[in-house]
């Protein structure tokens, strides 16, 4: 290998898959660094067609090492025996959290990071989301509205494949979509109640990075809802299926696994980053690599935590830290089970397959003007089905009786979860800890609290759903409305907001650090705001708009 590349991206996942792909693709030679291990498409998806009785613990995963390794990671919704392999071991990654109000870091150290467990819901932000700061006057304003995003999350959507509706919502804009994955029959008396009942909201199937029409080298979904153990089909977005085989064509890729990134060197005599610092995971052996180019993906926090410690004269308190912002403002979407219901109709109705997404409710509360006693709003995301063998887990029965019984389906459930959006708010930070690790990195302190507005947007999301539940024949099984720990949603943003001002943000419009030329961050950190729609797409759609601009000014040679 050599040790000089035109651009080096740390971390590949969503948004570093992207920018390896862009970055190759307008003529630069990219390092890709991976603190995780090589996972390769396809091969490496060990468990993808094991059923459970090969597993050893049929699926169950043994309980004492959960609790011992994986006592955070098991809590995710994608976490299974399967995948476990895609999380991190929670004894291996230890960081500090508020002990009464503990916040959940959900993460996968690989080669394609999260992008092999994500929930692949993709959403486009609209001017309700980008201006929502400047009007309300939480955070700063963003220097960017939805038309200087369009064209990218066109890109972005044209490339990845995502199935949708076409809607017309101010609130939620539509994007280029494949045919969409159908609602179930639960799903669409619900949807037809609201439409009945209600004018300011619509219930449409969700839009997911599933392929329902081929692509070249991908495989429409097989309907199978395994996508966490890896897609050998290819048919969910994911780095190995997607955006990593389009920059390795190009054969102006490196792929570097296993290098866990320190910090970046700081030359103050031309005012530019100069050399990453690695570590190898395995060895413990230093190395650095120097380029043109910098782009920080590593996620949300990783990113903010190697700018936190490249400390030199320059920036005392961190690379790009000017502002005295980095690692303030972070953000997880508010979450809770805002209803789960079970309908006394439909029972001659059923499905084929399992279908690898839900229905959404986007947004109603403050569209236009503001309405309610609370700042923003929420959305719903949710699902209808019939309940099968595996109630009988936790139900009585033996024998005859029972296998009878597990013959027949269940009556139809519908859940739906609320997404609130969070307030930007500097106490909300992530900070270096005197701790380390096993590398001997400072660990981090991640406080993060669900505050006042949060916990309205809630109990107003609870209130709605059991008003809308209320219209159908039903019985209602739980609702809640306190939000769950932050990081449940696996929505952590912000740390090096985007703003127009260098006193008071990390990044420009472009998503290039105010101090530093040739840094970018285009992960999770560089969000000013969270909106209520899942993050990813709008993730992808900087990165690939901000690549362009950056590679531009590298053949310029002004980077």
């Amino acid at each position: 290998m050599k040790n000089s590349y035109d651009a080096i991206v740390v971390g590949s996942g969503i948004s570093g898959g992207w920018a390896a792909k862009e970055l190759t693709e307008r003529g630069l030679t990219v390092l890709l660094l991976e603190r995780g291990r090589m996972v390769e498409h396809r091969k490496d998806y060990t468990t993808e067609f094991k059923a459970p009785w090969e597993m050893p613990f049929r699926g169950f995963n043994n309980p004492k090492m959960l609790q011992q390794d994986y006592a955070i990671q098991r809590r995710g919704t994608n976490f299974d025996e399967w995948s476990m392999p895609n999380f991190v071991k929670d004894a291996d990654h230890p960081y500090q959290t508020d002990a009464e109000a503990p916040f959940q870091w959900r993460r996968g150290y690989q080669l394609g990071g999260r992008s092999l467990t994500w929930g692949r819901q993709c959403y486009r932000w609209s001017d309700i989301d980008f201006g929502a700061n400047q009007k309300d006057g939480y955070g700063i304003d963003w220097p960017v509205r939805y038309k200087d995003l369009k064209p990218w999350y066109d890109h972005v959507e044209s490339f990845i494949g995502v199935n949708g509706t076409v809607e017309g919502l101010a609130q939620l804009p539509d994007g280029i979509f494949q045919p969409p994955m159908p609602l179930s029959a639960a799903e669409q008396l619900l949807a037809d109640s609201i439409a009945t009942h209600y004018q300011d909201r619509k219930l449409i199937p969700g839009r997911s990075a599933n392929l329902t029409e081929a692509k070249p080298g991908r495989s429409p979904c097989q309907f199978r809802y395994i996508c966490h153990r890896g897609c050998s089909f290819g048919a969910y977005f994911s780095t190995q299926s997607s955006t990593l085989p389009a920059a390795q064509k190009t054969g102006r890729l490196t792929v570097l696994t296993d290098t866990i990134v320190d910090r970046i060197e700081y030359d103050s005599k031309s005012k530019r980053a100069s050399a990453v610092h690695c570590i190898d995971a395995n060895t413990g052996k230093r190395r650095s690599f120097s380029a043109k180019l910098f782009f920080l993906n590593a996620s949300s926090f990783n990113s903010v935590g190697i700018l936190l410690r490249s400390v030199s004269e320059s920036f005392p308190q961190g690379l790009a830290n000017s502002s005295g912002t980095l690692g303030k403002y972070i953000m997880d979407h508010a979450t809770t089970l805002s209803i789960s219901a079970e309908l006394n109709q439909l029972q001659d109705r059923s499905y084929f397959g399992n279908r690898p997404s839900n229905f959404i409710i986007p947004r109603f509360r403050n569209v236009g003007a503001k309405e309610s006693s609370f700042l923003r709003g929420y959305s719903y995301q949710g699902v209808g089905f019939r309940a099968n063998w595996k109630q009988a887990a936790r139900g009585a029965g033996i024998g005859d009786e029972l296998k009878q019984n597990l013959t027949n389906q269940g009556k139809w459930r519908l859940l739906m979860v609320a997404f609130a959006e969070s307030l930007p708010v500097a106490s909300n930070r992530v900070t270096l800890s005197d701790k380390t690790d096993k590398w001997g990195l400072r660990q981090f302190n991640i406080h993060l609290h669900h505050g006042e507005n949060e916990r309205k947007l809630l109990a107003d999301a609870a209130t709605e759903a059991k008003n809308m539940l209320g219209q159908l024949d039903s019985k209602i099984l739980a609702s809640f409305s306190e939000p769950e720990h932050g990081g449940s949603a696996v929505h952590e943003m912000g740390g090096a907001r985007m703003g127009y001002d260098s006193n008071t943000s990390v990044v420009n419009k472009w998503n290039q650090t105010h101090d530093v030329p040739n840094l970018f961050i285009t992960d999770g950190a560089a969000m000013s705001s969270s909106a209520n729609q899942n993050p990813s797409l709008t993730y992808m759609a900087f990165t690939a708009r901000a690549a362009a601009y950056a590679a531009q000014k590298v053949k310029n040679g002004e980077l």
